[in-house]
């Protein structure tokens, strides 16, 4: 693209941006399928390993599509790079391994997904690093939980699958207060809907496997940053290799076309059924920032441009009846992705964060009652005429 992107509006860059034409002149995106590239000569190969010529090199760490799909994606977050990934937790584990040593601390939030929880406490612990959890909006909380050697903060905003809010900017402050890298997992609203960046974070992370790609379709991730924190990531990938395929990041470039209209789409939808089971009489609590009685919902209007596509509600009867009302659906893919066009529904209990202690779920309000629908594109009023079926059932 010969304009510069910064100069353009969000929506042609996340069509045109990021991608310069082959000498076929093809119109839309190349998939370049090759595992390696050719060299004039031997004292050119050394200079492109060694990184003195930059270009492709391997497709480990170095692939056209791949590149294409992460200047797209830096330009949408207004990060000066990205790194794309295998999959979400790829992203996550790249940048934990990038910047953490033995020794060091993380302070993050209790509720974020349960895979990385898992592989905070699980694996990352096993090599001498320590975490602290502390619920995501009590700002105190992560004050008090700084040590002297915290050097990352991470959470994801808003919450899986609870919605909470990160008040990004007063987060920002304690961690360069506490010279600490602030990361942020921007899934759940995606660039279109909230740039932490701008908000004062330092990283940001994504499932590309959700919305970005919008059809359930292929596994990947990104890390976004500046080029000097970037240069640590893509340091891990080159020797690591939790690298994306050429074929799911041309995926994911088309995906990114269409991602604004799909998420404004996805956030009415929600919007929609969070009012509709807010006033349902077998449902005890809505977890949805849209919602005016949401403890976070002037803050995420502050942060966010929308509320997303993923809600929450508690009924009672605890897991028995959670999955009475899920059995009893007959459209919603009983599914854990989420920002796909089909409407997802899940238990979180015993699924996505199945693997945490009791303990864990109960500090992140994740009660056997819960249910999460990650809302799609159909009709809202079929969405709602099955959700009704589930909830008649109890």
């Amino acid at each position: 693209m010969d304009k510069d992107s910064s100069k353009l509006q969000p929506d042609t860059i996340a069509i045109r941006g990021g991608y310069q034409r082959s000498h076929e002149n093809e119109h839309s995106e190349a998939m370049f399928l090759t595992s390696s590239y050719v060299f004039e000569n031997a004292a050119t190969a050394a200079k492109y390993f060694s990184n003195e010529l930059q270009g492709n090199v391997y497709s480990r760490y170095t692939n056209p599509t791949v590149r294409s799909f992460e200047q797209r994606l830096a330009a949408m977050e207004e990060g000066e790079q990205c790194v794309a990934t295998a999959s979400g937790m790829a992203a996550a584990l790249s940048v934990i391994m990038a910047f953490l040593q033995s020794g060091d601390h993380v302070v993050c939030s209790q509720d974020v997904f349960g895979s990385t929880r898992v592989m905070m406490d699980k694996y990352i612990t096993k090599f001498g690093v320590t975490v602290t959890y502390v619920p995501l909006a009590n700002l105190d909380a992560w004050r008090s939980a700084i040590q002297p050697n915290t050097k990352m903060m991470f959470c994801e905003t808003p919450s899986n699958p609870m919605s909470e809010i990160a008040d990004l900017e007063a987060l920002s402050a304690i961690a360069k207060q506490s010279d600490a890298l602030f990361v942020v997992d921007n899934c759940f609203c995606t660039p279109v809907l909230q740039k932490p960046l701008l908000w004062g974070a330092d990283i940001v992370v994504h499932s590309a496997t959700k919305y970005i790609d919008g059809q359930g379709r292929c596994l990947g991730g990104a890390v976004v940053g500046s080029a000097e924190l970037m240069e640590q990531v893509v340091g891990f990938l080159r020797a690591a290799g939790p690298t994306l395929s050429a074929f799911n990041a041309w995926v994911f470039l088309k995906g990114l076309e269409t991602l604004r209209v799909r998420m404004q789409a996805h956030s009415a939808n929600a919007a929609a059924l969070a009012e509709w089971l807010n006033a349902h009489p077998k449902v005890t609590k809505v977890y949805y920032a849209g919602l005016p009685d949401h403890a976070g919902h002037e803050l995420a209007k502050k942060q966010q441009s929308d509320f997303g596509g993923v809600v929450s509600f508690c009924v009672n009867g605890g897991q028995e009846a959670a999955w009475q009302v899920i059995d009893s659906t007959k459209m919603l893919s009983l599914t854990a992705n989420l920002g796909d066009t089909k409407t997802t529904i899940v238990h979180p209990a015993t699924t996505t964060h199945g693997r945490l202690s009791s303990e864990a779920r109960a500090a992140a309000g994740i009660v056997d009652g819960l249910i999460r629908v990650a809302v799609g594109l159909e009709d809202i009023i079929d969405i709602k005429a099955d959700l009704e079926l589930g909830l008649s059932a109890l």
